[in-house]
């Protein structure tokens, strides 16, 4: 498995979520979002160093409430920018030229697996540039935003919701946010970013589980859902009996 960097903007301000706390800092299931994101990266040997983004308003805060989770890891605290693309550019512009990929995962999707991970790094390695996403499932309706009418059905053949991680080549990412000011579109993920300079965006099938939490009843789902995992893990772990192990008796 080639060796990538991983950047985690937390940098947000959580306009949907509601109440004091913004969403990457709420606990889920005991542990904060941000932090369930993190660590599923940080304990990989194929990891350079994991970059945690944070808005400067909230980085003395971080810091005494979750620094201590930064001590023994290979991971960094960066400031953030009034966006989320300056965000990124701000972790990027740490990522050493030798480290050959880049992965962007949002801190608020907390449930990816190593497996996913796996799979998206090693295509990024192979095409130079792939992203995590799922088939669209339910029918898409265009609306008017004033009056919620519906104004048109959206055919969903070969539409495709995206997710993260996405990764790419460490050059190509830095070679497209310095471009970024050029485009004259609305730029919504770093994959779109990646396509405007011509190169191919590779889509490895993702997880409907692998959602990011936008409100309160994505937290609730997430909460279920790593019950679940835990009620599985428990299930077929085998009891242990009196003589497994050689001479314990």
């Amino acid at each position: 498995m080639s060796q990538f960097a991983v950047i985690i903007p937390a940098a947000g301000q959580s306009s949907r979520f509601g109440g004091a706390e913004k969403k990457p800092f709420v606990a889920l299931d005991g542990r904060p979002v941000w932090l369930r994101s993190a660590e599923t990266f940080w304990g990989r040997d194929d990891v350079s160093k994991v970059y945690i983004v944070v808005a400067p308003e909230d980085r003395d805060d971080f810091r005494a409430r979750f620094g201590h989770h930064l001590a023994f890891t290979n991971a960094e605290l960066v400031e953030g920018g009034s966006e989320r693309f300056e965000s990124v550019a701000n972790a990027l512009a740490r990522v050493p030229e030798s480290v050959p990929l880049v992965a962007v995962h949002d801190a608020v999707r907390p449930l990816v697996t190593p497996a996913l991970i796996n799979a998206v790094v090693q295509s990024a390695a192979e095409h130079g540039a792939a992203m995590l996403a799922v088939p669209v499932a339910d029918t898409l309706k265009q609306v008017e935003p004033t009056t919620n009418r519906i104004t048109g059905t959206v055919p969903r053949a070969g539409v495709w919701q995206a997710q993260t991680p996405q990764v790419f080549r460490r050059d190509w990412l830095a070679e497209a946010y310095a471009a970024r000011g050029r485009l004259t579109v609305p730029i919504t993920d770093d994959a779109q970013l990646i396509e405007a300079l011509g190169h191919a965006v590779v889509v490895v099938p993702g997880s409907p589980l692998n959602f990011k939490i936008t409100t309160r009843d994505d937290l609730e789902l997430a909460d279920a859902v790593l019950k679940a995992r835990a009620a599985r893990r428990r299930e077929y772990q085998p009891a242990a009996r009196p003589f497994d192990d050689e001479g314990q008796w």
